[in-house]
């Protein structure tokens, strides 16, 4: 009875990093930590950043996908220049698209199937050297296989 009071005591302190309004990446680079908006249905998917005149620094939008394939995105009538980064199911990098300059309507397509897409201010994926390797945590990937599960 008392380890399973030392577990219970302990889960929610091992839970207390992941927030469903907050992503965390990891590499060799080192860490960083993104307030996001997720966005999870077609129609808010579809709409994504488009309109938007900023974007806090360390803020992005989390997309989260049914399941794990080729995508593209596109910046059709979005204002803000974004690095749009590719995660597959376990969240490990797939790739990314740095530098997406606004209204431009190119397709920019993941460099492998992904199930969840980060976008944050374009230059920001450099300047912390993300690249292959690199880790994503949030409470939506599902923690059998994550590469960085939320229980950490």
């Amino acid at each position: 009875m008392a380890i399973f009071s030392i577990l219970a005591l302990a889960a929610p302190a091992a839970f207390a990093d992941c927030a469903p309004d907050r992503v965390e990446l990891r590499g060799d680079w080192g860490t960083a930590r993104f307030r996001v908006e997720v966005v999870d249905t077609p129609e808010s998917r579809a709409r994504g950043l488009m309109f938007r005149e900023d974007l806090p620094r360390m803020s992005g939008m989390f997309f989260v996908f049914e399941n794990e394939r080729p995508r593209s995105f596109w910046m059709r009538n979005t204002l803000i220049p974004l690095d749009i980064i590719y995660f597959d199911a376990t969240g490990s990098w797939v790739s990314v698209q740095a530098d997406a300059v606004p209204l431009d309507e190119t397709p920019r397509p993941s460099e492998g199937p992904a199930q969840y897409v980060l976008e944050i201010n374009a230059g920001l994926a450099e300047q912390f050297g993300m690249g292959p390797g690199t880790e994503l945590r949030h409470p939506r990937i599902d923690p059998i296989i994550a590469v960085w599960p939320c229980s950490e």
